[in-house]
């Protein structure tokens, strides 16, 4: 019985010319890729740059670390580069928008978030962090990264992603609304 091969092969069999190889690392990774733009830009803005996405992995394919038999963290670096540049490239006269807004733009948990009544004072909680501590906070709880491949697509050490983290943590348990809506969780959690 042979078992599939991982990311990491199939780049480098896209590499001696295989086409199909590089379409089956799209094919894994296309809805994670596509809803770490959504929740970033929008769905609108996420359709378009995920084009790019793919385009500039492809090109850059050589580049991967092929130590690493999962293409997803160093895909999503790959998107979270393309936003930056989408946001370099706006005009002066639109703006880029304030996180809370992104924040509570398209979410593909709109049920989820439905059932939650905090949800308002989490995302303003998310909007006071610093951008990589946000980054940090969302790659590892809405991207499912280790903190460590999280680390990886922003370009920073492991041990600076985990103190990051921290801080971001910190930071959210204090933010105004957050106590009462952890203690508000707890009593329903102990009570079911």
């Amino acid at each position: 019985m042979s078992s599939d091969p991982d990311d990491a092969e199939l780049i480098a069999r896209s590499l001696d010319g295989d086409q199909d190889a590089f379409v089956e690392v799209v094919r894994r990774h296309e809805a994670a890729v596509g809803a770490y733009l959504a929740r970033r830009v929008g769905r609108d803005s996420a359709e378009d740059l995920l084009g790019e996405v793919w385009v500039a992995a492809f090109k850059s394919r050589a580049k991967y670390d092929r130590a690493f038999s999962d293409a997803r963290p160093w895909l999503i670096g790959v998107a979270h580069n393309t936003i930056r540049r989408h946001w370099r490239s706006r005009p002066a006269e639109e703006p880029v928008a304030d996180m809370s807004i992104v924040a509570s733009g398209w979410d593909p948990w709109a049920a989820v978030d439905s059932r939650v009544d905090g949800e308002s004072v989490l995302r303003r909680a998310l909007a006071l962090l610093g951008p990589q501590q946000r980054e940090i906070v969302t790659l590892v709880a809405w991207e499912d990264l280790t903190v460590a491949e999280a680390g990886r697509v922003l370009g920073m050490p492991s041990g600076t992603a985990r103190r990051r983290l921290h801080e971001a943590r910190t930071a959210l348990r204090n933010a105004p609304g957050m106590v009462e809506l952890l203690t508000d969780h707890n009593a329903m959690k102990g009570a079911s």
